[in-house]
């Protein structure tokens, strides 16, 4: 990294532990591993949205894509389902080396943006609940711009609020698609390698890790 270089880091999945949720969909819908396709659904309605500039913020994405897992298991829903899961998704837990690596980076004097899909008030809550607010110098939502990521708008709105150059912009996130997005802007990017998050082949990160901690590693010995 050069010594101007900043970071934007995506939440859900990269920083905060959807696993939690499971719980959640083991009571709705019988079994908690459905909690992959209900957040696989909510990407899709939100990149079909982007897809056809109809815009759909991700909370809305979240509701329809309930709505669709219900209708797809056949589940009779219980009334506040949806915003039983929309509180499940704002108090998600970190994974476990969330903020030593963050700490480690902001002692290198890197500055540091969350960058979410997730309106500004769920990413601010998120990001309160698991204890990690104070390590960023900006929250940015997509939803300012109406637009999500992979769309380059989100990625300029980072850059701007970080006040450097997109090129100096790394994007930190553990969705290939996320990844993808960001080079397509003109960011460079940290694939963060959870397990069950497969990297596209043809997208070609600038540093891959198997968590947070070792993507840190690597960028602070790049430094």
């Amino acid at each position: 990294m050069a010594a101007d270089d900043v970071l934007a880091f995506d939440v859900n999945e990269t920083l905060l532990d959807l696993g939690a949720l499971d719980a959640r969909f083991e009571a709705l819908f019988g079994d908690g591993a459905l909690r992959g396709q209900w957040f696989a659904l909510m990407l899709q309605v939100a990149f079909v949205g982007a897809i056809t500039d109809r815009y759909v913020d991700f909370s809305a994405a979240q509701r329809s894509a309930l709505a669709m897992l219900a209708e797809r298991t056949g589940t009779r829903l219980p009334d506040g389902a949806a915003e039983e899961v929309a509180g499940g998704m704002r108090t998600l837990p970190a994974h476990p080396e969330v903020p030593d690596a963050l700490d480690r980076l902001r002692a290198a004097g890197r500055r540091m943006a969350a960058l979410s899909n997730s309106p500004l008030d769920v990413a601010t809550a998120q990001l309160g609940h698991a204890g990690i607010a104070d390590r960023f110098d900006a929250i940015v939502s997509a939803d300012d711009v109406r637009a999500l990521k992979p769309r380059p708008e989100p990625y300029r709105l980072a850059a701007e609020r970080l006040g450097a150059p997109i090129e100096r912009l790394w994007l930190v996130a553990a969705h290939s698609w996320d990844v993808a997005g960001a080079l397509a802007a003109g960011c460079r990017a940290a694939f963060v390698a959870r397990p069950g998050m497969p990297l596209d082949p043809r997208v070609r990160p600038d540093v891959t890790g198997a968590d947070l901690s070792e993507v840190a590693d690597q960028l602070l010995g790049a430094a």
